[in-house]
């Protein structure tokens, strides 16, 4: 029996992901972070605040997940978590600019997400080629015989991986107060996902737009050098000790 493509494999893991979600945030607000980190104490509407960044994820997830599967000759919706988190961050960037807010709002939603791919990924995984994030034929020992006869990169597994040793790195400084990732933990994080996802992304069956870099691998450009330039204006500043 294959464990690959079995029915609603992928809601069960999304549904894990988004409890495991649910639960690092509950944890990481009351146990892990200082008041003054937290998003409610930063901007004046966290409720108009909640819904922006959901409305940018729900979008920036449909767009450029079904974007990449009609230019790969896919004609399917998508949904792609590069393209949620490009778009949430989008969202939320756009309301604190309307709103005058400055300063990272976002260290409390690090931890929560880099939870949610690891775990979420695995639904990728056993939902096999019907997914279409598995990776392009490898004769590595490793790869994995998603029920087409050719044994292909589990790209799904290399990204998990990659973030849950994100995931125990963040929580191991946030336990420790360190001053540099409670200021940019979040930037840290979606840098950490943009350059791994980036990398992975060369081992994907996606069609190309420039060269061999195809669409995800442009969204993960914009999302690390947005990290990389919020870290270096020092936007995400704390005074906590």
């Amino acid at each position: 029996m294959s464990y690959f493509g079995l029915p609603y494999v992928h809601a069960v893991f999304d549904v894990a992901a988004w409890v495991a979600s649910m639960t690092v945030f509950w944890l990481t607000t009351r146990h892990l972070l200082p008041a003054d980190a937290l998003p409610a104490h930063k901007v004046p509407h966290p409720g108009a605040y909640a819904v922006a960044a959901g409305a940018g994820a729900l979008c920036g997830a449909m767009f450029f997940g079904t974007a990449n599967a009609l230019l790969s000759g896919v004609h399917a919706l998508g949904f792609s978590m590069a393209g949620g988190i490009a778009g949430a961050i989008a969202a939320v960037e756009a309301f604190k600019r309307i709103t005058g807010v400055t300063g990272s709002t976002g260290i409390a939603f690090a931890a929560p997400f880099a939870a949610t791919v690891a775990i979420g990924r695995l639904g990728c995984f056993f939902s096999g080629l019907a997914d279409f994030t598995y990776g392009t034929p490898s004769s590595l020992p490793w790869s994995v015989d998603f029920g087409d006869g050719i044994p292909r990169h589990p790209v799904q597994l290399y990204e998990s991986a990659a973030m849950a040793a994100m995931f125990v790195l963040l929580i191991q400084r946030l336990r420790a107060r360190d001053r540099f990732w409670l200021a940019n933990g979040f930037y840290l994080t979606v840098g950490w996902y943009a350059l791994q996802r980036f990398a992975w992304e060369f081992l994907k069956p996606y069609a190309s737009v420039i060269g061999p870099l195809n669409l995800f691998h442009m969204v993960c450009l914009a999302v690390l050098l947005y990290a990389a330039l919020m870290i270096r204006s020092g936007s995400g500043a704390c005074t906590t000790a």
